[in-house]
């Protein structure tokens, strides 16, 4: 018998992350389903595509059959692959298993990997929610889940007036987006001046950043007031300024009066088609469709947008951030709308596009595990600019938040890389 020599005692860097899958992961090849499960992990690994690995018990091996296809992973150990030979796709090596698995992941005994980049084979992450037959459904490798969307967002004290929020392992397009930089200043905020609540935040956006490595925010109480405070935050990466934030925070007082625009007539969440943005338990319903990455689809400069997600973040901080994070997604494609020969398709290849400033203002508090709705009208574009002036309702017509984004839309002449220059530099 071969002994497999293990190579985490020379790579003392490396890590590998087995993290449950909260929903439904489920395997098939065409209509055959070969796997489903509620137990299943993922498995994230340094510099590796995420797997998918789901029980034993809840796999078809009864379609499945053995081969003589074994592999060695320094990292787990030696691999037993089985194949798919019922019916009429058969596919070589679509799962695989780990029989005694180094003790550094011990935990993925018993569970099978998922080869799923296999010709005919989909990885499906369903999402559900309690009394709703609506469902979302994320192809695997999804970019990842609510919670580490959460965790992007809640940066963590590390001295006085500094916090920092972490990297993510995920950088097939590795630009931290404008609303993530804001979401984050807002959660930072909130903890330096626990008292008191974000009711605007504004920033512009001076340099890209890298999705891999930590930011790092620098925060300062420039007036705390008993009613209303003045906090500025910086947002650096290797010492270098990424986005400057101003927010004013206040302590909230009762209704001297109340008005606010009404709710958009639009369809409801459930006649809209589900648009995936590849975030398990979050739950994304487009207005007709009207998110334009076909060059000859034209409409009117909006784009209406349904959003959920699988839960509802703890503290009212985490849920300004969050409804924020997604805010720069719409603008720049509703003014795209309009124009025949232009599409989001476009975006980073023969377009360079990205978010200038943000500003949010925020008015009510509303559970985001129910659906609340994104109309984000652009009031101009022109000069490679936009700008659009948008509004977040909760599913009972609540005024949430409303903001105003400034985008840019221009032409490449030139690629990046073939000038010896980044991405990063264009942005």
């Amino acid at each position: 018998m071969t002994t497999i020599e293990s190579a985490w005692a020379s790579h003392p860097g490396y890590w590998i992350n087995l993290v449950p899958i909260h929903g439904i992961a489920r395997v098939r090849v065409g209509d055959v389903v070969l796997a489903e499960s509620t137990k299943a992990i993922r498995l994230i690994e340094k510099d590796h595509v995420e797997r998918l690995y789901i029980p034993e018990g809840d796999v078809r091996l009864d379609l499945l059959e053995t081969n003589e296809h074994h592999t060695i992973c320094p990292f787990k150990g030696s691999a037993d692959y089985w194949s798919l030979t019922e019916g009429a796709s058969p596919v070589e090596d679509v799962f695989w298993t780990y029989r005694t698995p180094f003790e550094q992941v011990a935990s993925i005994e018993g569970y099978l990997g998922v080869y799923h980049e296999k010709d005919g084979v989909e990885a499906e992450i369903i999402s559900t929610w309690p009394g709703d037959e609506l469902t979302s459904v994320m192809t695997f490798p999804a970019w990842g889940d609510e919670d580490d969307l959460l965790g992007l967002m809640d940066p963590e004290q590390v001295g006085e007036g500094s916090y920092s929020a972490p990297g993510y392992h995920v950088t097939t397009r590795n630009v931290v987006e404008a609303g993530q930089l804001l979401g984050q200043a807002i959660v930072a905020a909130s903890k330096a001046n626990p008292t008191q609540r974000v009711i605007a935040a504004s920033a512009t956006f001076a340099k890209a950043a890298n999705f891999d490595d930590p930011i790092e925010l620098g925060v300062e109480l420039v007036r705390k007031g008993r009613n209303f405070s003045s906090v500025t935050v910086r947002s650096e990466q290797r010492g270098t300024l990424i986005s400057p934030s101003l927010l004013l925070m206040d302590v909230g007082a009762e209704d001297l009066m109340r008005n606010q625009v009404p709710m958009p007539d639009v369809p409801g969440p459930e006649a809209c088609p589900p648009f995936d943005m590849d975030v398990i338990g979050r739950d994304i319903r487009v207005v007709d469709g009207a998110y334009p990455g076909d060059i000859d689809e034209v409409g009117p400069a909006n784009v209406y947008v349904w959003m959920r997600f699988r839960d509802n973040p703890p503290t009212e901080a985490l849920r300004r951030a969050l409804v924020t994070q997604a805010v720069p997604h719409w603008t720049i494609a509703a003014a795209m709308r309009p124009h025949p020969g232009i599409s989001q398709s476009q975006a980073h290849v023969t377009l360079s596009t990205g978010i200038m400033a943000l500003d949010m203002a925020f008015h009510d508090d509303a559970p985001l595990d129910e659906w609340f709705l994104y109309a984000n009208p652009v009031a101009w574009s022109g000069r490679g600019l936009c700008v659009g002036t948008g509004t977040i309702f909760s599913h009972t017509g609540q005024m949430l938040a409303s903001y105003t984004v400034h985008g840019m839309a221009r032409a490449i002449t030139a690629r990046p890389d073939a000038i010896g220059k980044d991405w990063a530099d264009f942005m």
